[in-house]
């Protein structure tokens, strides 16, 4: 572990090491989930990682039986209680654990504020400072039985991290969202966290999506093909190539025991046994590693960030091949409080 750290201080500047996580949430536990995203955060940084980066709902998990039963108020309660705060003794302890191994932190979470819950990412910097914090524009149907919606400061997404370049992030099938996709990369990223849920296999003859599976073509639940085909990872792959950037594709873990505590056994969705599918991909959209067939895994690459600089000599789609003159995107990103005084005719938040 000592080389690949020395290993990692010798790398030239334009090179980073960042780790990915493939691991399941501790289901609905935000104090086992807070231990065990230090655990993994500390794990990354002692393999010279400068970022690492986690899934969407990692903490506390994602809410999988919303997609087998529209209302489970038991569960419900249970989630709302266990997500994370951003103001929180348990949120600090996550930004100290980046402090103490000097490593950039991206968060998939649950945000609890009052009794209100949203899907969230935030940026920790390497010194335990929240950079950027960010809510999902839009939960996908479902997930609105259990989410709200973002305001306008959803939109702040990119920033500079110490060591690892401009990173931004969505989640899921914001991937889908062209407006949002083309105002995160017109940034200028050059590492974008795609945080995914455990992410199913489709079957043939399914009348669900292949777009909301892990691969298409084959009915088995667990085998190496399930790296090689595809959905949602087509996605983040399609991101890579748009923005010119790299792309850490990080999806969930489900076991027996998630499965079981939220009663999905049997679900065409989460209802079996997945292991993740997390990816690093490269700037053109090509896979570079996987974590392959193993259930828990931190997958560690060395990016060259020069190569996202000779992607973007080719085609920059926020730059030199774009067409402001004929084509452009408004954005309002202001939040949008629910109670908003009014003193002498002017608003204040």
């Amino acid at each position: 572990m000592a080389e690949a750290v020395a290993a990692a201080k010798t790398t030239k500047e334009s090179h980073i090491r960042v780790a990915v996580t493939q691991h399941e949430a501790a289901w609905l536990d935000l104090e086992a989930g807070v231990q065990k995203t230090c655990k993994i955060i500390e794990e990354a940084a002692q393999a010279g990682a400068k970022l690492v980066a986690f899934s969407e709902c990692w903490i506390p998990g994602y809410p999988a039986w919303i997609w087998t039963r529209n209302v489970d108020f038991e569960l419900g309660v249970k989630y709302v209680k266990n997500s994370l705060v951003i103001d929180s003794a348990q949120m600090r302890r996550i930004c100290e654990a980046a402090a103490t191994n000097q490593i950039n932190v991206s968060l998939g979470f649950s945000e609890r504020e009052g009794n209100s819950v949203y899907i969230a990412q935030a940026l920790i910097d390497e010194n335990g400072k929240i950079v950027m914090k960010r809510r999902k524009m839009k939960p996908t149907h479902m997930e609105r039985t259990i989410f709200g919606d973002a305001s306008g400061d959803c939109l702040a997404s990119v920033v500079a991290l110490p060591d690892a370049g401009r990173v931004g992030g969505l989640s899921c099938w914001e991937h889908i969202q062209p407006l949002l996709k083309y105002y995160t990369l017109a940034q200028n990223e050059e590492i974008h966290v795609a945080a995914w849920p455990p992410l199913d296999d489709f079957v043939n003859g399914s009348p669900g999506f292949w777009s909301m599976s892990v691969e298409g073509g084959t009915t088995t639940l667990s085998c190496d093909k399930a790296n090689k085909f595809p959905g949602c990872r087509n996605l983040s792959q399609t991101y890579a190539v748009e923005a010119q950037a790299y792309v850490l594709h990080c999806t969930g873990v489900i076991g027996e025991a998630g499965i079981k505590l939220m009663s999905t056994a049997g679900s065409p969705l989460m209802g079996h046994p997945i292991q993740g599918s997390s990816a690093v991909i490269g700037p053109d959209g090509r896979v570079l590693s996987e974590a392959g067939t193993t259930k828990e895994k931190l997958i560690i690459a060395d990016l060259d960030l020069e190569q996202v600089v000779k992607a973007k000599t080719f085609a920059d789609a926020g730059g030199h091949y774009s067409r402001p003159d004929m084509l452009w995107l408004g954005a309002d990103t202001s939040a949008k409080p629910v109670v908003r005084i009014s003193t002498t005719g002017q608003t204040q938040k």
